[in-house]
Parts: C-alpha cells; structure tokens; sequence
C-alpha cells in the first residue's frame, strides 16, 4: 500500500529567491533584503524613486570586549535627491532603526551616482475633447477675471475630461 502523495501549498517565487538572496546580502553588505525591498516606506516614494541603500559599515571591533557603535548607512542617489535627503537625515535614521528594531545606524552617507531607471510614469495621452465638453468647461471658467488663471483651468480641466474615457 503506497503512501499518501504530500502536497505542499504553493510558495511565491520571490520567497524562495530570498531565502538564497538575503545571507548573500547580508554578507557582502551588512544588511537584509527586507530593507532593500522596504526602502519605500522607510524613505518615502519621492525619495526612494531617486536613492538606494547600498550598504551598511559597521565599525570595526579590535576586541570582543569593546562596545557597540552604531553602523553608516551608505545610500546612494542622485542629483537633487541628494539634497533632499540630506535634509531628512534624522528622520529616515529614526525610520530605519525602527524597521529593524534597535539602534543600529547613527550616521548617514550619501554617495551620488546616476540611478538605473525605474518606474518612470508615462504621461497618459489625452483624447481630443468634443465640442459639447469645449463649451461646458469655457462656460464653467468663464466667471473667472484673470485671463491667466482662468487659461490654466481651462487647461486643468481640458487635461482631466481628456483622461476619461
């Protein structure tokens, strides 16, 4: 009598990739995947879409005996981004500590170099309005004094009705 055939549930592919991935990331820099895929919430997407943790250099122990010191997360980023980031030090510190549960960075250092690119968001291509939308938005702005405002909310507008299907 054969046994039962075991079937196990179904894991993601990304899983299994980090279990091989994760010891080789902590090895060559000192921190977990988690991080990396984490970065997100813990810099913001506006930072994030323009910088990467690269690495964290923990100071090194001569004696076993010597104290902990906090690590240097090493971020790289490019352009403007750097500037931005640099002004938001102390919070991704605190943000990053907490992620992973003690105090184990004290010091940011940003490294500019060009980013791979990544999600960049195409703009949608805008159909053409039909005369009815025309006039209605025309005679929606039409109230407004100032040419110039009123010309960017028409433009606002002919750009929100041009995504709708």
């Amino acid at each position: 009598m054969a046994g039962k055939p075991s079937f196990r549930n179904p894991v993601p592919v990304s899983d299994l990739a980090g279990g091989i991935l994760d010891p080789m990331l902590r090895r060559r820099t000192g921190m977990s995947l988690a991080l990396v895929q984490s970065w997100e919430e813990i810099a913001g997407p506006r930072l994030a879409a323009r910088s990467r943790p690269e690495k964290i250099q923990w100071p090194r122990r001569l004696h076993e005996d010597d104290p902990f010191e906090p690590a240097t997360l090493v971020v790289a980023c490019e352009g403007v981004a750097a500037l931005h980031l640099q002004h938001e030090t102390g919070e991704i510190i605190g943000r990053v500590n907490a992620f992973l549960g003690f105090t184990a960075v004290c010091r940011i250092r940003i490294v500019q170099k060009p980013m791979a690119a990544g999600k960049v968001r195409e703009r949608p291509t805008l159909r053409p309005l039909s005369p009815p939308e025309k006039a209605r938005l025309a005679g929606s702005v039409a109230g407004i004094e100032d040419e110039s405002l009123r010309a960017s909310l028409e433009r606002l507008g002919a750009s929100i009705l041009g995504e709708r299907k």
